[in-house]
């Protein structure tokens, strides 16, 4: 009798409705699986068609193209004698379901649409698929004669079943179904099912990794059983990448991996594990036993296959091992490095054009595409020969095989200082020192005559031309100015991408890399059609603050020490008149709050789901040891005004990589509408009511001491009521009982004072009080305590009498 099963998960880079592609992947990742051993290998969520297809589900091609590459799997001589899982799109009886298509020896198993659809966040499955909604129950499903001609089937079970082999039961389910509360591997569990699938398209978010290897984790730890989870990689033509772990668990830890961020196509990763393991685990448990004994069935598709050989003692069953979890500033470094080469490659094109300004965002870009670099040398050097295709198709040299990432960087990267009068030398320098260290084609231009022309055709045609503000101009003029310098680098920006690598005798052109951080989108902190317009931007997801922490991470890892200087600079944009050769303007005191806080206002508008006068609320909690109520409201009010105002941008926002769960990506993530009334009326009213009843209520803070004196008051309560019974009350109540009205002078403490927070004067208190206990010490509210008085030692005089009384 078997025991030990070998499996296989698949971690493949597929593009979406690339048939081709997607079927030539899949057979040879059937065909590594098979080679190291494995009887059964799961692949991803639809992997025949690309999960990214969308409105292409709607079409019948897109079936029809995918029983078409399922007939050639089931041809094929790789898949005989292994179950093959795929994922592809089915339409029974009129309702197109996301479904898990097992197959075995040209035979279809069954067939496992998708329970629980993903709906949220970037996810619109809904609007494609629907859940099945029949627990426990299959149905007969009338094959494509092109698929009944290689079967012999006329019909397969399709629904929520599952499969009985000669020595275990496997259980399907998809992605969304492991996050949700009462998951469908729960019930399987209960039946029997010993070997759990899951084949999923779940795309990288920063500080996510872990999400998923915990909740494999924690199902098995609580069911036991043995957990595939094979999932999606790279980018399959959406603004996302697909980089989270495939792995294999059993009984509640994790035995083998995948690398989570990589350029391979194609990585397949098997374990072999004892089922004996499984059931001692399960059975050692009674309450789970019992579970199990009251358990409805599942459907039970019989398999004349065993996953088990016999005599398989001698097979070495593997350890558990810890998967590693990069940090955030490596997510940066290698997930969007690894986006940009998937869009690289796959879009035809030659290369990638920076407008590189010597700020941080633009530096971060630019490194980024440093990392892509390192990633392409490193798979060279592990003789990845999809990686080195690709390299020689793109530079044009057939002969070409890259060693070093600054020489790399030189055939890949363009990069150009666009400044103008109101550039300093120091912007300049830091761009031309990071480009040269980078390895970047790199120019350094003015473009003071393009805008110069720009404002001479307003003049002309108008007969006024615009000042800056600094020059008697209004806010208007002012601005108009900084938008003309921003729009020019946009349109030089294309000019310079489409010819640079014709004007030195090269063929192909450039795509145009956008450098606006998630933080300045959610404000609107930019110009439209400036910079940010671009084919895609790989910062577009993150926030300023791990941008920060990246720059010093890659000055580390790249060695790249011209990073420093960009990072000690203030963030400026450098489009209004220099102050004696000095920057004159920096992005916080232009937006009107810090990057930190925007960043606080991104995750409670999105994340939190926060309106205005929510997140008043919580940030008048999170804010009270730096600001008043009203400060607070105004920084809410200021954020929300420039919010709505620029809501509009994000309608024409270019297509960013997918790394924050608050972006404002207004495509499919982020639905709301674009025009605003700015003034939020009702909103705002409702926060400067609740300003109001906020700084009229008494500012005497809760501490140890305020809540031992209304202890000691009830005490004291108690203890006279007692005597009452016996003679009248002379008990007077003690001053330190008072209540503070609210109109005391101690609402001046709230002001803040120069230098010193905004609750100097509570916190004071706060610390007076925490001194101890003594009979001297200061309450909260300015009274002192008789000596011999303290709410501790009547507190003993009051338990003592109740002790001694008869």
């Amino acid at each position: 009798m078997g025991r030990k099963v070998t499996v296989a998960v698949c971690s493949i880079n597929q593009w979406a409705m690339d048939f081709d592609g997607n079927c030539k992947r899949i057979l040879k990742s059937i065909e590594i699986a098979k080679a190291k051993g494995a009887k059964y290998r799961l692949g991803p969520e639809l992997e025949i068609t690309g999960y990214g297809c969308n409105d292409h589900f709607h079409e019948s091609d897109t079936c029809l193209h995918s029983f078409q590459v399922l007939a050639e799997l089931l041809k094929s001589p790789v898949c005989e004698d292994i179950m093959c899982d795929v994922g592809m799109p089915v339409m029974h009886k009129n309702v197109r379901y996301n479904c898990r298509v097992i197959f075995l020896n040209k035979k279809i198993l069954l067939i496992k649409p998708k329970v629980d659809m993903a709906n949220h966040g970037i996810y619109r499955e809904l609007r494609w698929f629907q859940g099945w909604g029949k627990p426990k129950i299959v149905e007969d499903y009338f094959l494509p004669r092109m698929i009944a001609d290689i079967t012999g089937q006329t019909t397969v079970p399709i629904g929520d079943g599952v499969l009985s082999t000669r020595d275990t039961c496997i259980g399907a389910e998809t992605c969304e179904s492991l996050w949700t509360a009462n998951s469908p591997h729960i019930a399987m569990a209960l039946d029997g099912v010993e070997i759990f699938t899951n084949g999923s398209g779940s795309h990288h978010e920063l500080r996510k990794c872990h999400t998923v290897s915990d909740l494999v984790k924690s199902a098995t730890m609580k069911c036991g059983g043995i957990y595939l989870y094979s999932n999606m990689r790279g980018c399959d033509g959406e603004r996302v990448y697909y980089g989270v772990h495939s792995l294999i668990a059993v009984n509640g830890d994790v035995v083998v991996a995948s690398e989570q961020f990589s350029l391979t196509e194609i990585e397949v990763l098997t374990a072999t594990l004892d089922l004996e393991d499984v059931r001692s685990y399960r059975a050692q448990t009674s309450s789970t036993s019992l579970q199990a004994s009251r358990s409805t069935p599942f459907p039970r598709v019989r398999v004349n296959f065993a996953l088990s050989d016999p005599g398989d003692t001698s097979i070495p069953s593997v350890e558990p091992f810890a998967v590693k979890l990069h940090t955030p500033e490596e997510e940066i470094a290698m997930g969007p490095a690894c986006w940009l080469w998937d869009y690289l490659r796959r879009s035809g094109q030659s290369g990638y054009f920076i407008a590189l300004s010597g700020g941080i965002d633009s530096s971060a870009t630019a490194c980024i595409v440093a990392s892509m670099c390192h990633l392409v040398c490193d798979s060279v050097k592990k003789g990845d020969e999809q990686v080195i295709q690709d390299v020689r198709r793109i530079t044009g040299d057939s002969t070409y095989t890259p060693t070093d990432p600054r020489e790399l960087a030189s055939h890949l990267l363009v990069t150009c200082y666009m400044g103008t009068v109101n550039s300093s030398v120091e912007t300049y320098t830091r761009a031309q020192n990071l480009a040269e260290q980078i390895g970047s084609y790199h120019e350094a231009i003015t473009i003071d005559s393009v805008v110069n022309a720009a404002v001479g055709v307003f003049a002309k045609a108008t007969g006024k031309a615009p000042r800056f503000r600094v020059e008697g101009g209004s806010s208007r003029e002012n601005l108009a100015l900084q938008n003309i310098q921003a729009r020019s680098r946009m349109v030089l920006g294309y000019m310079f991408a489409q010819l640079s690598l014709w004007s030195v005798g090269k063929p192909g052109g450039l795509l145009v890399l956008g450098s606006a951080n998630v933080d300045e989108s959610l404000r609107g902190y930019l110009t439209k059609y400036d910079c940010s317009a671009a084919d895609i931007n790989p910062i577009g997801g993150i926030s300023k603050t791990d941008l920060r922490s990246f720059i010093g991470y890659a000055m580390e890892t790249f060695n790249l020490p011209a990073l420093q200087g960009i990072m000690d600079a203030p963030p400026t944009a450098e489009l209004e008149p220099l102050a004696d050769g000095k920057i004159a303007q920096t992005d916080e005191v232009d937006m009107g709050m810090t990057y930190k806080e925007l960043s606080t206002f991104g995750r409670l508008r999105k994340i939190a789901m926060c309106g205005p006068y929510s997140m008043f609320c919580k940030l008048v909690h999170q804010w009270k040891d730096n600001c008043t109520p009203s400060q607070v409201a105004e920084k809410v009010k200021h954020f929300f005004r420039m919010y709505s105002i620029n809501r509009h941008k994000m309608t024409t926002l270019t297509p960013s990589y997918h790394a924050e769960a608050y972006s404002p990506d207004d495509n499919r993530f982020d639905l709301r509408q674009f025009l605003y009334n700015p003034r939020w009326t009702w909103q705002f009213r409702t926060i400067d009511d609740q300003v109001k009843k906020l700084e009229d209520q008494p500012t005497t803070p809760v501490t140890t001491q305020s809540l031992l004196e209304k202890d000691s008051a009830v005490f004291n309560h108690s203890k006279s009521s007692n005597k009452s019974k016996q003679a009248p009350s002379t008990v007077s109540k003690p001053p330190d009982e008072e209540v503070p009205s609210p109109r005391s002078p101690q609402r001046a403490s709230r002001k803040r004072s120069a230098g010193g927070s905004a609750l100097d004067g509570n916190s004071k208190r706060r610390r007076d009080s925490s001194d101890g206990l003594n009979t001297n010490s200061n309450n909260g509210n300015g009274h002192s305590h008789a000596a011999g008085e303290s709410p501790l030692k009547r507190f003993g005089q009051w338990i003592k009498d109740k002790v001694s009384s008869p």
